[in-house]
């Protein structure tokens, strides 16, 4: 099984920074793919940001140039950088893990979730 805990989440006007974390623990081979989803308020759950154990990531049209996601597989962590974030931001966000993954597909391992809100 695997455990992903994430942390970091907050409120932040337009235009600023917030970097996302989760901590991941359980078998390594649940966690190849690992990414980032998110439910806005109202609205389904998407794909924002994925990456496989080799570095190859995948990221969201909305949010290219904005969002980093990077990991750390000596230290079972995937993190999120956002920055020049918008009121569309807001939304509860997900770490999301699983053995094999196409895109944003395949997921089936997920976190409990941290809100982000994005406001004025």
């Amino acid at each position: 099984q695997v455990r992903l805990v994430e942390s970091g989440g907050g409120s932040v006007q337009p235009g600023g920074s917030l970097t996302l974390s989760c901590a991941a623990s359980g078998d390594t081979w649940r966690r190849n793919c690992m990414g980032w989803f998110r439910q806005p308020p109202g609205k389904d759950r998407e794909g924002v940001a994925t990456t496989d154990r080799y570095g190859k990531m995948k990221y969201a049209d909305s949010v290219k140039g904005r969002f980093t996601v990077s990991r750390d597989n000596g230290k079972s962590t995937l993190s999120l950088q956002m920055k020049s974030l918008k009121p569309e931001d807001t939304a509860m966000y997900y770490c999301a893990s699983s053995q094999s993954c196409s895109d944003f597909s395949g997921y089936n391992y997920w976190g409990q979730g941290t809100q982000v809100t994005v406001s004025s």
